[in-house]
């Protein structure tokens, strides 16, 4: 009787992007080498996933660089993959990161427990007074097109072209919180509020998980990693930072053994799982 084949998985990473405080390259290299203990792996960048994602069961998404450097590229990933029904991990419903930063308008409108946010000079009275600013593009990552304004410049930053406005609040630290599906993992945070990337073990209360799975609950992404950002006020407060789900980087060098053994195991069942249901 012959072995059944296994799954059949497309990792998309751009190997190469130059992620400032973060390696993503090696971060994909080791998850990669895993994987392959229980799929049939191969490593893509995302320019080459439309071409070669039809001869594979899954298509991964990890370490690809913000899309608004290819966006033609990626959405014509999009529109093929749901076109043709790809099994694409994270499913591509999400309603954070993978949709530009309107979510923060919507959450804000809502009432979640985040950062304020507008994007009209008619409504920069729903937000605190404070006497600076944060100006980043609707569809902007990694920081990119993020800059501070004096309160006295906020007539005249340029909303016609698609701008978030935020208070530039004072914080303790910043916290992530990651999950597989619907299951959280782990969480790690930067003591430090000028080294963002520079992070540490961070053990959530229950108050904590219940904040960050409020946020994956309302994205309603049925498989995929996410990662909830978070900062945590002088008051004590958790404000949403980002809700990353599309490709967040995982800092998975900075976990202990068995906490990177069980992140592993989780994310190989949810492939798993997308790969074999009918």
């Amino acid at each position: 009787m012959s072995a059944t084949p296994r799954p059949r998985v497309l990792l998309v990473t751009d190997l190469a992007y130059p992620a400032r405080g973060r390696r993503y390259c090696d971060e994909d290299i080791a998850l990669s080498a895993r994987l392959r203990e229980d799929f049939d792996l191969a490593l893509c960048h995302p320019l080459d996933a439309v071409t070669l994602m039809d001869a594979f069961d899954v298509v991964l998404v990890r370490n690809s660089g913000p899309v608004l450097n290819y966006p033609a590229a990626y959405e014509e990933f999009r529109t093929r993959a749901l076109e043709r029904g790809t099994r694409v991990h994270p499913g591509l419903t999400g309603r954070g990161d993978m949709a530009g930063k309107k979510y923060l308008l919507d959450l804000t409108s809502a009432g979640y427990p985040v950062i304020p946010t507008v994007d009209r000079a008619e409504d920069l009275h729903r937000l605190p007074v404070v006497a600076e600013y944060v100006v980043k593009p609707k569809l902007g990552a990694d920081s990119i097109g993020l800059r501070t304004v004096p309160v006295e410049e906020l007539g005249s930053v340029g909303y016609e072209r698609g701008v978030l406005v935020q208070p530039l609040i004072p914080f303790t630290y910043e916290v992530s919180f990651y999950f597989v599906d619907d299951a959280f993992q782990y969480a790690l945070y930067a003591p430090d509020p000028e080294q963002r990337w520079r992070l540490e073990p961070y053990e959530p209360t229950a108050a904590d998980l219940e904040f960050a799975r409020r946020f994956i609950a309302w994205n309603t992404v049925g498989h995929g990693v996410q990662r909830v950002d978070a900062c945590r006020t002088p008051e004590g407060e958790l404000l949403l930072v980002e809700l990353e789900d599309l490709n967040p980087y995982l800092s998975l060098d900075l976990l202990d053994p068995a906490t990177r053994d069980g992140f592993v195991a989780a994310l190989k069942a949810s492939l798993l799982k997308l790969a074999t249901t009918p």
